[in-house]
């Protein structure tokens, strides 16, 4: 199904002060898009700049030699990992 297709059904609504507003709306204005456009479009692209920045690692020669050695070799599991992997059950919800 395409965006043409899809129904817009999720509000997000904000309070902000006047000066806020009049400058969004200008630089909207400025970018030929509604003022609903501009900042969805805004809020859009600091979204994937963050989730980008949180869920992915750039690993320099060195480190990439060190995680894919660590991969490669089977794990030993003592009391501490145990532990920490229980707790990562506990406190993490898969998506």
């Amino acid at each position: 199904m395409n965006s043409a297709t899809q129904t817009k059904d999720d509000r997000v609504n904000l309070r902000l002060k006047q000066s806020a507003k009049a400058m969004l709306e200008r630089a909207a204005g400025l970018e030929g898009q509604t003022l609903s456009r501009f900042i969805l479009d805004s809020a859009l692209s600091r979204a994937e700049k963050t989730l980008h920045k949180h869920e992915r690692m750039r690993l320099n020669a060195q480190d990439s030699e060190a995680f894919f050695t660590a991969l490669a070799s089977p794990t030993e599991f003592n009391d501490t990992l145990s532990a920490a992997l229980e707790e990562h059950d506990r406190r993490v919800t898969s998506r």
